[in-house]
């Protein structure tokens, strides 16, 4: 079901999100709806060469056939529910990894705490992906916006970027980017 809600916002943020990977660059996604919609996009690249590193079943399989790709994943305990791996054996496997960029999926976005999930073990993978990349954007629909969950992956002060859609709420931008984050609007 989430992968219909918002689905033509979703590719339109796919698409932004895409247009800044590089050749040579290694870049993660995180498991989502909207970070599967950017592997999509990457089969479409015209790249010699990127790695990506991913922790989501689903957006391995999309990228396993791109000869462009090189793909890595860490090891962990599946969450059926998105098909994603996560836990302390997927932490310890990008411990020594370093990423250009995340594409940080986000149940919750609210501009006073930051990135939100339901799943703590996820969080705490996040915040190792985060660790490890010199550039962390955010990529979510509007409708995530000033919606909070349990488990905060990351402080707002820690997102470079957040690509949305047009449908966000000008506060909110506003406030995001007074607090340093690049908005962009897909």
């Amino acid at each position: 079901m989430k992968q219909t809600r918002h689905h033509a916002e979703k590719v339109r943020i796919a698409k932004v999100a895409a247009s800044l990977i590089q050749d040579g660059e290694t870049i993660i996604l995180d498991s989502g709806t909207t970070t599967a919609e950017i592997a999509k996009q990457i089969r479409r690249l015209e790249v010699q060469s990127i790695n990506v590193i991913t922790n989501a079943l689903h957006i391995a399989t999309l990228l396993a056939d791109v000869p462009s790709v090189r793909l890595i994943m860490p090891g962990g305990i599946l969450r059926p529910e998105s098909n994603s791996l996560s836990g302390h054996m997927a932490e310890a496997a990008l411990a020594n990894l370093q990423a250009d960029r995340l594409f940080l999926g986000a149940d919750g976005l609210d501009p006073e705490r930051g990135v939100m999930t339901p799943h703590l073990p996820e969080a705490q993978l996040n915040a190792q992906m985060i660790a490890i990349s010199r550039q962390v954007i955010a990529v979510a629909d509007s409708s995530k916006l000033l919606r909070r969950n349990i488990s905060l992956i990351a402080r707002v002060e820690q997102l470079h970027m957040l690509i949305t859609d047009t449908g966000a709420n000008p506060d909110v931008v506003a406030e995001l980017q007074r607090r340093g984050v690049e908005v962009r609007l897909a």
